[in-house]
C-alpha cells in the first residue's frame, strides 16, 4: 500500500496514522516541528479577567494557557478557529466555544458577533509570528485587543535534506502538512534531485492558504489535495478519496475466474457426445462375417429405417407441439394487453382526479395563506415592539460593570486613555435612556478631568538618557592647569671680582645642588591634585551608574529617584570633565534639559460618576 507521512508536530497525528492503517496505508509520524511554550507575566494575563471575548487560535494555543494555569473570565464569549481547538477549550475550560465553518482567520473575522466590537476588551491567544489578520481586523472594527503570546513552532531538529534522504528510502508517496511553517521547515537547503522527488508527491494540506505556500515551491496544483480542516477526520477523508494506491494491489479474482471458465469449457468439450458417435460409427464399420451377410444387413436396413421414420415422427410432432405453443403465447399476449389498456385508461382518469386535487389543494393553500399574512405581520410587529421595549429598558448590571472597569483602567492600570473610552461607551448608553442626566453630567466632568492629564514621554526621555550614557567614555576629564612661575633673581651669580673667591665658591656649590633638587614658586598654591587612570575609569563608572539609575526610576516610576541621580551626575559632569569642551557642554545642557521634565506620573483624579451611578443602581 502507498507510504503516508504525517508531519505533525509531537503527540499529533496519532490517530490519522491509526485510520489511515485500518485502511491498508502505510503510515508513519515524522514530526518536522516543535512547539515550545511561554511564560507570560502577572501583566500579561491580567487582562483575561476582564475580557469581553477570548479567541484562541490553536489548540497549542489552548494547551499552552492551560499549562499557565491563568485566572480568566468564563463568562466571556470564547473562540475557536477549529472544532478540535473548541474541544480543547471545553476540556480546558468548561466552556462552548463559537467556531466558524471556514476554519481559517478569514472564516473567525466573518462571525456575527465579531462585526460590532467597538470598545470591547478582547484577547487573543496565539502563537509567536502568526498571521497578523486577526489582530489588524480586530483593531479596525475600534476593538481593545492584547496579544497574548504563549508558544512557538520552531523546525525541529536535524537537516531537512536528511530527512529527504530518509523518505526516499521509505518510499514515501503523500505527505501531510497542516501550516505554513511545516511547508517551510521541509523546503530548506534541499538539492535538485530532492526538489525534483517532492515535486512528485502528492501533499495533503489543511487549507487553501497552505496550497498556495506550497505552489510558491514550484509544486502542481494537481498533486495538491485540500482537505476540510485541519482535523483527523477531515485529512483522513481527503487521503480516503484519492487514488494513492500501490499497482501491487491489483485483484487476482478475474485471473482465477478466467482459469475456472477456462476449466469448465475444456470440462465441457471433453464430455460432449461426439466422442460417443465416433465410436459407435467405428463399431457399425466393422465388417459382418460372410456366413450372416444377407441376414444382418437386412436388419440394420429395417433398423435405420426404424429410427429414421421415429425421428421425422418426432420433429413433426415438436413442430406441432411448438406452434400450438406459440398460438397460445399470442392470445395470452393479447389478453394482456387488453387488461394493460384497460389499467392504462383507469390510470389516466386517476391521474386527471390527482390533478385536480391538488389544484384544488393549491387555491385553499394560497387562500389560508393569503389570510393568515396580516395575523403573522400584526404578531411580528408586536414582537418588535416587546423586543425594542426589552432592549430600551437599561440592564444595571452593565452599567455597573462599565463604571468598574473605567476605575479598573485608572486605578490598576494607570491607562488614561483606555478610562476615557470606556466612559464615552458608558456615556453612549446612558443617552439612549431617559433620567440619566445627573450620571453623564458627572461622567462628562470625568472625561474633561482626564483629558487634561499629558502622558509622560517615557520612551523619549529613556532614549535620550541612553544617548548621554553612551557618551560617558568620550568626554574630556578636567587637565592640571599650573599658575605662573615666580621669577626670582638669581641669588647665587659668580662674582668677577677675585677678593669674593670664598662667596663664588659658596653660589658654585649651591648651583651644583640646584641641578639636583629644584623648587619652583608659584603665585597660586591651590593646585588640584592629578587623577590616576583608575580614578578616571571609577569616576565614568559613577557617572554611568547615575544615568542608568535614572533610566531605572524613569521605568519604575519614582520621579524623586529620577531627579536625584540626575542631579549627582550633574555634578560629577562640572567638577571633573572639562567645561569648554564641546561634548562637556551638550552632556550638561541635556542633563539640565532632562531635570526640567514634569513627571507627574500617578495624577489624583476621581471619578465622579463612581458615586452617581452607585446611587442610581440602588
Amino acid at each position: 500500500m502507498a507510504q503516508i507521512l504525517i508531519t505533525r508536530p509531537h503527540g499529533k497525528g496519532t490517530d490519522l496514522a491509526q485510520q489511515l492503517s485500518q485502511k491498508g496505508y502505510q503510515a508513519t509520524l515524522f514530526p518536522v516541528l516543535k512547539i515550545d511554550y511561554f511564560t507570560p507575566n502577572n501583566t500579561q494575563l491580567t487582562p483575561l479577567l476582564n475580557a469581553d471575548k477570548v479567541i484562541f487560535i490553536s489548540q497549542d494555543a489552548v494547551n499552552a494557557l492551560l499549562a499557565l494555569k491563568p485566572d480568566i473570565n468564563t463568562k466571556a464569549q470564547f473562540y475557536a478557529v477549529g472544532e478540535q481547538t473548541a474541544e480543547a477549550i471545553w476540556q480546558a475550560f468548561g466552556v462552548r466555544a463559537a467556531v466558524p465553518k471556514q476554519h481559517d482567520s478569514e472564516g473567525l473575522l466573518a462571525l456575527k458577533s465579531l462585526q460590532q466590537i467597538d470598545g470591547q476588551n478582547i484577547v487573543l491567544v496565539k502563537g509567536k509570528d502568526g498571521r497578523p489578520t486577526i489582530a489588524k481586523t480586530l483593531k479596525q472594527r475600534g476593538a481593545f485587543l492584547n496579544n497574548l503570546v504563549v508558544y512557538q513552532r520552531s523546525p525541529t531538529e536535524g537537516n531537512s535534506a536528511d530527512w529527504l534522504d530518509h523518505w526516499q528510502s521509505i518510499d514515501v508517496k503523500g505527505i501531510v502538512i497542516t501550516s505554513n511553517a511545516a511547508v517551510d521547515a521541509i523546503f530548506r537547503q534541499l538539492s535538485v534531485q530532492q526538489l525534483e522527488w517532492l515535486r512528485h508527491c502528492q501533499f495533503y494540506v489543511a487549507s487553501a492558504r497552505i496550497s498556495e505556500h506550497l505552489a510558491a515551491q514550484q509544486i502542481d496544483s494537481a498533486n495538491i489535495h485540500i482537505a476540510a480542516g485541519a482535523s483527523d477526520s477531515a485529512m483522513f477523508t481527503c487521503i480516503s478519496e484519492g487514488t494513492l494506491m500501490s499497482e501491487d494491489t491489483k485483484p487476482i479474482a478475474d485471473t482465477k475466474a478466467a482459469q475456472s471458465s477456462t476449466t469448465k469449457v475444456n470440462t465441457k468439450v471433453t464430455d460432449s457426445p461426439s466422442a460417443t458417435k465416433k465410436d459407435f460409427a467405428m463399431k457399425q464399420e466393422t465388417p459382418p462375417t460372410n456366413k450372416q451377410k444377407v441376414s444382418k444387413t437386412g436388419s440394420l436396413a429395417l433398423l435405420i429405417s426404424l429410427i429414421v421414420a421415429a425421428g421425422v415422427g418426432y420433429q413433426f410432432y415438436q413442430k406441432l407441439n411448438t406452434q400450438q405453443q406459440a398460438n397460445q403465447v399470442i392470445n395470452q399476449l393479447s389478453a394482456d394487453n387488453q387488461l394493460l389498456g384497460k389499467e392504462l385508461q383507469a390510470v389516466k382518469v386517476a391521474q386527471q382526479t390527482l390533478q385536480q386535487a391538488l389544484f384544488n389543494s393549491e387555491q385553499k393553500v394560497t387562500a389560508a395563506l393569503a389570510a393568515s399574512k396580516t395575523q403573522t405581520q400584526q404578531q411580528l410587529e408586536s414582537a418588535l415592539q416587546r423586543a425594542e421595549q426589552q432592549a430600551y429598558s437599561l440592564n444595571p448590571q452593565e452599567v455597573t460593570s462599565l463604571q468598574r472597569m473605567a476605575e479598573f483602567k485608572l486605578w490598576a492600570e494607570k491607562d488614561y486613555q483606555g478610562a476615557t473610552a470606556v466612559l464615552s461607551r458608558l456615556d453612549a448608553l446612558l443617552a439612549e435612556h431617559p433620567g440619566t442626566g445627573a450620571i453623564r453630567q458627572a461622567i462628562h466632568q470625568d472625561l474633561q478631568a482626564l483629558s487634561t492629564v499629558e502622558p509622560v514621554a517615557v520612551e523619549a526621555i529613556y532614549l535620550t538618557l541612553h544617548g548621554v550614557l553612551g557618551q560617558v567614555d568620550k568626554l574630556v576629564f578636567n587637565a592640571v592647569a599650573l599658575p605662573q612661575e615666580v621669577e626670582q633673581e638669581d641669588q647665587h651669580a659668580l662674582s668677577e671680582n677675585i677678593s669674593d673667591w670664598q662667596q663664588n665658591l659658596a653660589n658654585s656649590w649651591q648651583q651644583f645642588k640646584d641641578n639636583f633638587i629644584k623648587i619652583r614658586q608659584r603665585e597660586d598654591i591651590a593646585i588640584e591634585p592629578l587623577l590616576t587612570e583608575q580614578e578616571r575609569h571609577l569616576i565614568q563608572q559613577r557617572l554611568s551608574l547615575y544615568l542608568s539609575q535614572a533610566q531605572d526610576a524613569l521605568l519604575t516610576k519614582q520621579a524623586s529617584v529620577y531627579f536625584t541621580a540626575l542631579s549627582q551626575a550633574e555634578v560629577l559632569v562640572k567638577d571633573y570633565f572639562k567645561h569648554d569642551d564641546a561634548l562637556t557642554k551638550s552632556t550638561l545642557k541635556t542633563l539640565q534639559e532632562l531635570s526640567k521634565e514634569q513627571l507627574n506620573f500617578s495624577p489624583v483624579i476621581t471619578l465622579k460618576s463612581t458615586e452617581q451611578v452607585k446611587e442610581w443602581a440602588q
